[in-house]
């Protein structure tokens, strides 16, 4: 068995074969994954042209719909390409890249929500020191650290990786390049690298976690002491929602690093990898935001401005019809 192959590339075997079932959920994949992308999208020039929405909150959130909207296009577009043209193959560089980028998003999530739990923590706990306890300078440390954290994680992992012996065998059973994954394919002992993974893991998946669940709650409990069943039945519905996308997006980046080799299924990984690479950013633009009073005033008002904006040219237009037929009658 040929050891010599790092740099021959790799197949990636996809998600779907080519069945109805399959064509069915190949088109339901692409739609939720162009439905993040807008969503994202609309989100992010929302909070750039709305000057009500630029508070360490919605600049949070921003982040989040960014990380979120790279995040799909780093997975979907090499997805879809192979499956619609039956050209599967990636290149090993093209391989390490797609890792590097994948942690970089998905690590820095992990730390950005445990900031935006911070934030909803300090709104709600401490309303009157929320500007001294988020300001501006430590919103965008969080927000930066979330970043590099992410990139050096990504860059680590990746050419780890890589830096393996791959035997002949270069069909990766999965619909894009995740570590664990490519793994499977190394012909030497990987056990050094599974625990440097493991560690890696406790310090980018559970640790955000573990501060992300102490925030929500003191929450929780704070909301429990308000006086206003109205106010707390609403902080509940908020704080469930929220809870219910960090538990999804966590729980599965957690059962796809942190188990062991041996335990993997190679159908399992898929479902749970395309949960938080496809789903979950379709997700949090809906939950975190779009059920936002001030968001949804502030689309209401481009729409409304933009709909203005489409009248006002369509009544120049008629305007300059009616002249011109005017004159060609006289």
């Amino acid at each position: 068995m040929d050891r010599r192959n790092t740099t021959a590339g790799f197949i990636l075997l996809g998600l779907f074969n080519h069945t109805r079932v399959h064509i069915f959920l190949f088109a339901l994949v692409l739609t939720v994954a162009f439905n993040s992308v807008v969503g994202n999208t609309l989100l992010l020039l929302l909070i750039h042209q709305d000057r009500r929405l630029h508070t360490p909150m919605y600049f949070l959130l921003s982040q989040l719909s960014l990380m979120d909207m790279l995040l799909v296009s780093n997975v979907v577009p090499q997805m879809a390409a192979g499956y619609l043209t039956g050209k599967k193959s990636i290149s090993a560089a093209g391989c390490g890249f797609q890792i590097f980028f994948f942690l970089t998003l998905g690590g820095g999530e992990c730390f950005l929500l445990a900031a935006m739990s911070y934030d909803r923590y300090v709104a709600i706990c401490h309303p009157l020191r929320y500007p001294v306890l988020m300001s501006w300078q430590l919103c965008l440390r969080l927000t930066l650290a979330s970043w590099l954290l992410g990139a050096a994680d990504g860059a680590m992992q990746a050419a780890a990786t890589l830096s393996f012996q791959f035997c002949s065998r270069k069909e990766i059973d999965h619909f894009f390049c995740e570590a664990p994954v490519l793994l499977r394919l190394a012909c030497g002992d990987t056990s050094a690298f599974e625990f440097f993974m493991y560690i890696c893991c406790v310090l980018m998946l559970l640790i955000p976690f573990s501060l992300t669940l102490t925030s929500y709650g003191l929450i929780l409990t704070t909301v429990l002491r308000m006086r206003s069943t109205e106010a707390r039945k609403k902080a509940f519905a908020t704080c469930s929602s929220h809870l219910a996308v960090v538990g999804l997006f966590y729980g599965a980046a957690t059962f796809s690093y942190m188990r062991p080799t041996s335990s993997r299924s190679a159908n399992h990984d898929k479902v749970v990898s395309a949960f938080y690479t496809i789903v979950t950013p379709m997700l949090n633009p809906l939950i975190y935001s779009l059920r936002n009073s001030e968001v949804k005033g502030s689309l209401r008002k481009c729409v409304a401005r933009y709909a203005a904006l489409t009248s006002k040219d369509a009544s120049v237009g008629l305007d300059l019809a009616g002249g011109t037929k005017g004159k060609g009658i006289q």
